[in-house]
């Protein structure tokens, strides 16, 4: 996990629509930065459903809520649209954006190892540095968990 304190790594990534979103494009608000294994999945359902039940509560903060995966932007699509999510969800497939947040690499499942996003979140303040880490997230309850953090840095 990057350090609380350090400037966050810049990055431009297309979301569901095919659009490219930048990180520069929160300046002057907190942004959750949520990296996720994979779109339409239990847990990243779970989670992505958890920010958008809070939605209402992190608009009333001045924060923005942002997902990425190395999933395709047409499955990011087919996502946020299924459950109704009112965030963008950003496409990193080739995994330098969530390495540069420590958050990509080497995993095993079922006797299997390979590289993948892992289950972090940062939450950025309005200064562009990471003012929160959640690290080895668990997505129950993840979400109001973050948005006791934002309270800190809104």
């Amino acid at each position: 996990m990057l350090d609380v304190d350090v400037e966050a790594p810049a990055f431009t990534l297309d979301n569901q629509a095919g659009e490219p979103v930048t990180l520069a494009d929160f300046a002057g608000r907190p942004v959750v930065v949520y990296f996720y294994p994979r779109a339409d999945t239990p847990g990243c359902t779970t989670e992505a459903c958890s920010f958008r039940d809070a939605w209402a509560d992190y608009e009333a903060a001045g924060a923005a809520v942002v997902g990425i995966s190395d999933d395709p932007v047409d499955d990011l699509a087919g996502f946020r649209e299924k459950y109704d999510l009112p965030f963008d969800l950003l496409s990193d497939p080739d995994g330098e954006v969530a390495a540069s947040y420590d958050s990509y690499g080497e995993k095993s499942m079922f006797g299997r190892t390979f590289d993948g996003v892992f289950r972090n979140t940062y939450l950025v303040g309005p200064d562009g540095r990471i003012a929160a880490t959640f690290p080895k997230v668990d997505p129950e309850g993840h979400a109001d968990e973050v948005l006791a953090a934002v309270a800190g840095v809104a």
